[in-house]
């Protein structure tokens, strides 16, 4: 089944480490907040443990904004549980009071696109999904590349933004606080009018003097030498 921006969002039930116990949760359970699916290959793994502390160290911050992260791997409730208390409570002083939910034969990830039989693991998916239960953002990485929980709360803080302001249109680049599109009739062919690329917050790379180094407000990178 084909997963679409815009539609319904598979639900699934299944075990999970959450609140220190093992249980069922449903993705249903959490419909009326926003929800954040976070696919990973495996517990006791090197670049999923920094994403699941992150996950920790940012709930707050999700809780704030009405949403609730949700990892999931295809590890055992009970794996999910040493790692917590054996790892990542040395990687993070937050607790991790979010659930873990445990994808043993692969059938969540298969429902949202990500499980990969050959390897037998969850692929890096992030999932979005809407107070209704509508799937409204999909990112999905290498296994080898974490992700930036900086760029999905840009994403989250926007949708909750449209949610809310439905005229609205958020530009490349968008932050909180930066210039929004009016999406009317009279905007068609007049967006330079609003928004040029001057206007951007983030993702505007500059060459350095030296030709070797592209540097944004937020990054910079070195040209790799052919």
């Amino acid at each position: 089944m084909a997963l679409l921006v815009g539609k319904q969002a598979p639900d699934f039930t299944t075990n999970a480490y959450y609140q220190g116990k093992f249980q069922n949760i449903s993705l249903s359970d959490f419909q009326g907040g926003w929800v954040i699916l976070l696919f990973y290959p495996g517990d006791f793994t090197f670049v999923c443990a920094t994403e699941v502390a992150a996950a920790a160290e940012d709930y707050d911050a999700f809780e704030s904004l009405g949403a609730t992260p949700i990892t999931v791997s295809v590890d055992s409730p009970y794996v999910h549980k040493a790692w917590a208390e054996h790892e990542l409570g040395k990687i993070t002083e937050k607790p991790l009071t979010f659930p873990m939910a445990a994808d043993v034969a692969g059938k969540v990830g298969t429902l949202y696109g990500v499980y990969d039989d050959e390897l037998t693991f969850d692929h890096r998916g992030c999932f979005i999904i809407d107070p209704d239960g509508v799937l409204q953002s999909v990112i999905i990485n290498s296994p080898m590349v974490g992700r930036s929980f900086e760029e999905v709360f840009r994403i989250l803080v926007g949708l909750v933004h449209v949610r809310k302001n439905q005229l609205d249109g958020l530009p490349c680049g968008w932050l909180p606080g930066d210039k929004v599109l009016a999406l009317t009739p009279d905007m068609v062919g007049k967006i330079n009018g609003v928004w040029t690329t001057a206007n951007m917050s983030i993702g505007k790379f500059q060459r350095s003097e030296g030709g070797g180094v592209w540097t944004s407000s937020r990054m910079s990178f070195d040209i790799p030498k052919k």
